[in-house]
């Protein structure tokens, strides 16, 4: 029997996890589903809002369900890479990039951090001759998550679970459970990771995730984002995206995306990361405007540790990926010099929280 022929109900070896509620606005739109995957890092695959007049709009670029599985299940690495190319991946203990001195078979490299060793998985490289392997996207792309459970509320429901990430497979320093948790209302999604050092020595810890953002008009070019960020960081290419270590003014270029309302796409090509970030209301938000469909999403970043912004938005694809991100690409890299690149240091019994909402609206 094949996937599309019978009912899905796992993925990566546990039982998927679907939020629900019943939209009751007649006037706005409402979030009305989170589909969650426990055995895959607690990935969020779909949110569903509901529009009055317009019916179910999918929040994230996404396969359907029969499709994810197949992927995830029968088509993916070992390192669990298909994960981050749809939905919404949590990323850690670091999103983005890390170089580093690559082993003679190509499969791990090793990057420096304070005096220790990091030895990690080189699990992606670029389209040129001659590119360089890297590791991108962090280490729990594929793990399993534990003490899995669903609350209902007044107005919505909450899955929490606890990923016990140790050493990350061997590729980090001391020991690191993850708490997890994803809360659906009418007016938001929240999504928090808490990572705690429940190990003997000191880490490095950053945190992210890769939510792809649907674009419901299927119109690129006139669709708007606005990030507000003054500086962004200058990259060697589009194809490898490894930072030179300087950033650049943003002003009186194409990556200016400060203006209220956001800018146009057009058919601009962005894989960037964005810094010096303005914070009003106790958040650092960014806007999806989709002027065709009047629809618009926002993002906001609630954890002061949250120092740069990724956003990836190739111009033959429908959806634009924006990440909140503690961190600056490549964090242990030479090219930074003594600048804080955004890595926290976590030493044993501490923690660091993660937090980021999704607010939907009709424009």
């Amino acid at each position: 029997m094949t996937v599309q022929a019978q009912a899905v109900t796992e993925i990566g070896g546990q039982k998927i996890v679907t939020l629900k509620r019943t939209a009751v606005s007649t006037t706005k739109p409402e979030f009305t589903s989170i589909t969650v995957l426990p055995g895959r890092g607690m990935e969020v695959l779909q949110i569903t809002a509901n529009y009055p007049g317009k019916g179910e709009i999918d929040v994230l670029a996404s396969p359907d369900l029969a499709t994810a599985a197949q992927m995830l299940d029968q088509q993916d690495d070992a390192n669990g890479d298909l994960g981050y190319r749809m939905g919404s991946a949590f990323l850690v203990p670091y999103p983005n990039r890390i170089r580093g001195k690559l082993s003679p078979d190509g499969k791990t490299l090793t990057a420096e951090w304070e005096g220790h060793t990091l030895t990690l998985p080189a699990n992606n490289v670029g389209k040129e001759a001659g590119a360089e392997r890297h590791a991108m996207h962090g280490l729990i792309l594929k793990d399993k998550t534990d003490d899995v459970s669903v609350d209902n509320f007044p107005g919505g429901e909450e899955v929490s679970g606890v990923i016990h990430a140790g050493d990350f497979g061997g590729h980090w320093l001391s020991k690191t459970d993850l708490v997890v948790t994803i809360r659906l209302t009418a007016e938001a999604v929240d999504a928090t990771v808490v990572a705690r050092n429940v190990g003997t020595e000191a880490e490095p810890i950053a945190i992210g995730w890769h939510p792809y953002f649907n674009l419901p008009s299927g119109d690129r070019t006139q669709a708007r984002l606005r990030i507000p960020g003054s500086m962004v960081a200058e990259v060697n290419n589009y194809d490898s995206v490894f930072p030179t270590g300087k950033l650049l003014p943003v002003k009186g270029t194409h990556w200016d995306l400060q203006a209220p309302g956001g800018v146009a796409l057009d058919k601009t090509f962005f894989d960037d990361n964005w810094s010096h970030l303005q914070w009003e209301h106790g958040a650092v938000t960014v806007q999806i405007v989709d002027p065709a469909a009047h629809y618009a999403v926002g993002i906001e970043g609630l954890s002061p540790q949250i120092k740069t912004i990724q956003a990836y938005a190739p111009p033959t694809q429908k959806f634009v990926a924006i990440e909140h991100q503690y961190n600056f690409g490549d964090p242990f890299g030479k090219e930074w010099g003594t600048m804080d690149t955004g890595m926290v240091t976590l030493k044993p019994g501490e923690n660091t929280r993660w937090h980021v909402r999704i607010k939907v609206f009709a424009m």
